[in-house]
């Protein structure tokens, strides 16, 4: 969301060569780092589109994409690439994804047959695991509500669901109490300046003696500063009273059972019979599916809201993620019907600490990797550090720090559009062995439902354009596998010596290589080029 100035690039190896005419950049660190930070704003253009800008070139530590697409792919015809946003459900009419969906040629839209016999009835685009479900419960209250696992884990749950109820109610009252204080006084300087609407000048020229309205003056002028309008500030606290209303009327409520209108056992992997073939965004609300898919392939270049990361896609909408914690043989049967259905790539922007059927997951990632599909997935947004035992994000592709279970698994935090100390989201976790990448993922510009754009920021933006970039690989070098994609993005990333402020916490900086596996930033550019040299065998990885 702000800016820096840079560095460009260097290959894990510092592998100098030419592919067609275009090398891998090769700036040193040291060159890279004593580089000064840009400190002037980014632009409207710039805000929209900086996870595809260029480091080097733009002082905005993006993904090179546009520069990829300028120099690299230029006008070649890659193949399509299928790629499945396992989410929440999508608003497959979307002016900027509707030219760009996957259709299922082999079934008939709407005559309730599984006309390809694939054991999905009407599934044209997709399907959808959740019924017309959407507000749910968190994994732990469902241990705590359904006495799931041990003892020890019931009581763990239970301690942190306490905890969580407690803040939850807390923040809501404090959000409401701040609400009703900014509308009053909101009310109570338009009557005494009357007027229908005022400025921060106006405020400023208030002179009275009535402490009452020194107060309003003092609470307006704070949230000026925060928001352009007061309507803004208002709408802001509404949502935040929203959010966590939510999460004590549903995720934390041990008495609610969302599940109840999908009519199955969400706890039998074998109850398969339930769900529909229509994986559209059912509320207004449920938009991440529909922002996660248009950072992977929003139409590029029509002229609407938003640039996709990859052209040559097909996206499979996969409704599997609710307002809640996602059930376990959900994601698991959706990482199946992706692989079954033709997907190369499956995006999974989502994460719990709580996995009671995680073996399901790992069962369906190893299937995966079996069929040579890529599984991308989302670092969460705990600003936590991985690595630490304590702190699981489900799904991952080790089980205790071990070793991977399966090679088709990237992991990607979030970066900031600022280069420097703070380019890392502080909302993102870390980890020098559950995280692998690290990617845009703070303010990024994309599609929401109704022909809307909006920016939204976290790990679950990070991972859709890590996809985009797989996919950009797999369309103009259909030869890699999963395996050699995943390695590719990892290896032709950017560093830096840099020291970073992770969790938010400036007092206990880290080296930016040492926050993820590969130590690097996701580089297009870098990517495509190294892809090159994989295919033609003057690379092995």
């Amino acid at each position: 969301m702000n800016v820096n100035k840079s560095l460009l690039a260097i290959m894990a190896s510092a592998l100098l060569f030419s592919c067609g005419g275009t090398a891998l950049v090769s700036t040193p660190i040291e060159n890279i780092d004593t580089l000064p930070l840009k400190t002037s704003e980014l632009t409207e253009a710039e805000k929209k589109n900086w996870g595809h800008l260029d480091l080097l070139t733009d002082t905005i530590p993006g993904m090179s994409v546009d520069k990829a697409y300028s120099e690299i792919i230029k006008n070649r015809k890659g193949k399509t690439v299928v790629v499945a946003v396992l989410d929440a459900g999508m608003d497959l009419a979307h002016e900027d994804l509707k030219n760009v969906l996957w259709v299922n040629e082999k079934e008939i839209p709407g005559n309730n047959i599984d006309d390809d016999n694939n054991g999905y009835v009407d599934d044209i685009h997709g399907y959808n695991f959740l019924g017309d479900s959407y507000n749910e419960q968190l994994e732990k209250t469902r241990i705590v509500a359904l006495g799931l696992g041990d003892e020890e884990l019931q009581q763990r749950a239970k301690k942190e669901l306490e905890k969580d109820t407690e803040k939850a109610l807390s923040n809501k009252q404090r959000y409401e109490q701040l609400y009703q204080a900014v509308k009053n006084a909101d009310t109570e300087v338009k009557t005494f300046l009357g007027k229908d609407s005022y400025t921060k000048e106006d405020l400023a020229a208030i002179d009275t003696e009535n402490e009452n309205m020194i107060g309003n003056v003092g609470i307006l002028t704070q949230m000026l500063s925060i928001k352009d309008s007061i309507s803004e500030v208002l709408e802001e606290l509404n949502r935040g009273i929203t959010y966590f209303a939510e999460q004590l009327n549903y995720h934390y409520n041990v008495d609610f059972n969302g599940r109840e209108i999908v009519g199955d056992d969400p706890y039998d992997i074998n109850d398969t019979n339930y769900g529909d073939g229509n994986p559209q965004n059912r509320v207004e609300d449920e938009s991440h599916g529909t922002h996660v898919a248009g950072i992977i392939a929003a139409q590029r270049n029509n002229g609407l809201g938003a640039n996709g990361v990859a052209n040559n896609v097909k996206l499979m909408s996969i409704r599997a993620v609710p307002n809640g914690d996602e059930y376990d043989k959900d994601i698991a049967l959706g990482i199946r019907y992706a692989v079954d259905n033709g997907a190369r790539i499956i995006n999974g922007s989502f994460g719990k600490a709580y996995s009671p059927n995680a073996e399901w997951v790992y069962d369906a990632i190893k299937y995966a990797a079996e069929h040579d599909v890529l599984f991308v997935h989302a670092a969460g947004n705990s600003s936590q550090d991985l690595d630490d035992p304590n702190n699981p994000n489900f799904p991952n592709d080790q089980i205790n720090n071990g070793p991977e279970i399966a090679d088709n698994v990237i992991t990607v935090g979030a970066l900031t559009s600022k280069y420097g100390s703070e380019m890392i989201a502080s909302f993102s976790n870390y980890g020098a062995i559950n995280v692998d990448v690290f990617a845009p993922g703070s303010a990024i510009y994309s599609t929401m439902p109704g022909n809307e754009y909006e920016f939204q920021g976290g790990t679950s933006m990070a991972a859709p354009a890590v996809a985009g970039v797989a996919a950009l690989i797999m369309s103009y070098y259909p030869d890699l596998s999963a395996a050699q994609v995943k390695k590719i993005i990892m290896q032709s990333g950017l560093t830096s010596n840099l020291q970073v402020i992770v969790g938010g916490d400036a007092d206990k900086p880290k080296h930016f290589k040492d926050i993820s596996k590969s130590g690097k930033m996701v580089n297009a550019y870098n990517a495509l080029i190294m892809a090159e040299a994989v295919s033609k065998g003057k690379i092995k990885l």
